[in-house]
């Protein structure tokens, strides 16, 4: 599996698929080449330790002119990249892939539809020192994250909902988790549809 990004040393960090979270996320790079391609990481995460797999890298291209054409319209629900096992026989539908939607579709998450203006472009982080390397990460990575944790948020209200906690607890926590969609109302502009965005105390 190529890489494609920029050249990196031990200590750099790389978005990369982790072997025990079964998820995309941040990892720090334990060994590169000598032309700057990371060979050995560990998530930032879980702190667990594997080869370099590629993660949203390996998508990317460093000249437009071929890159493949960026797909509008909502992020999955589930992908490839949160697969715990090799794919099952060939069927009309995945099962693994399947039962992932199902259980995201029960909990109330749907796919969501990043703004256009926004597809293709990245997220960059500037240090305000000069000399120090700046960090530039996918917009559809970020936009990933944002809305993994709307979607946790989500499942937290619908689980403080249904326990057996008397009314005064939940209400102090829904006030909490009112809290972060306030705090997160900032990230509204990336999101297509209204119905999508994270409503404060005032929403």
């Amino acid at each position: 599996m190529g890489y494609t990004g920029k050249p990196v040393g031990a200590g750099s960090r790389v978005d990369d698929l982790c072997r025990a979270c079964k998820l995309e996320r941040e990892h720090v790079v334990m060994v590169a080449s000598g032309d700057g391609v990371p060979l050995r990481v560990v998530c930032d995460y879980c702190g667990s330790q594997h080869n370099y797999r590629g993660g949203m890298a390996r998508r990317r291209v460093s000249s437009p002119k071929t890159a493949a054409p960026i797909p509008h319209g909502p992020l999955p629900l589930v992908s490839d990249r949160e697969r715990s096992a090799p794919p099952m026989e060939e069927t009309e539908q995945d099962l693994e892939l399947l039962l992932r939607r199902i259980i995201r579709e029960e909990c109330g998450l749907s796919a969501v539809t990043p703004a256009d203006k926004w597809i293709g472009g990245d997220v960059v982080l500037r240090p305000g020192r000069e000399g120090l390397q700046e960090k530039t990460i996918p917009i559809e990575t970020f936009f990933s994250k944002i809305v993994m944790v709307r979607n946790r948020l989500r499942t937290l209200e619908q689980q403080v909902n249904a326990s057996d906690l008397s009314a005064s607890t939940k209400a102090k926590l829904h006030g909490y988790i009112t809290g972060c969609y306030g705090s997160l109302t900032s990230f509204n502009v990336l999101f297509a549809d209204e119905e999508d965005r994270f409503k404060g105390s005032g929403g």
